[in-house]
């Protein structure tokens, strides 16, 4: 029997098609804070820091972004859900700052992550996406 060579560490990036690139900046760079990391206008590529991981966001209109196709849509979603790992974890004032920003909020529940149980809250970005915004796990 042969052992397997991958060893996997995590998350490295997700890729998300976007119809209006300036929204979804904004929403995951100033919003979400992930900054904007590196930028090639030539390929419509911008991409965002989260932890460890990036967040690439490609112009459906530009060079990569028609590559797959035509723009995503609610009835042809590009993704089901991102699920962004938040410490610390402050349920009452993620909320307010998201409906702040005219983000409607569901309500936090406990639900099953790859780091255990724990809180985890729904949103939308501008192009319909789900994020996933999810506590640490609780203590038993």
């Amino acid at each position: 029997m042969t052992t397997n060579p991958i060893t996997v560490q995590g998350i490295d990036h997700i890729v998300i098609r976007a119809k209006d690139v300036a929204a979804i900046l904004d929403f995951y760079g100033r919003i979400l804070n992930c900054p904007l990391e590196r930028q090639l206008d030539d390929l419509g590529l911008y991409q965002l820091r989260a932890g460890n991981a990036l967040i690439d966001v490609v112009d459906a209109g530009g060079v990569l972004g028609r590559q797959a196709g035509g723009p995503p849509d609610p009835a042809a979603r590009n993704m089901d859900h991102l699920c962004i790992a938040v410490e610390p974890w402050d349920a009452d004032a993620i909320a307010a700052h998201l409906q702040a920003h005219g983000i409607a909020v569901a309500e936090a529940v406990i639900r099953y992550g790859a780091r255990g149980n724990g809180p985890s809250i729904y949103i939308h970005d501008p192009e319909g996406n789900t994020v996933e915004l999810k506590g640490p796990p609780q203590q038993d």
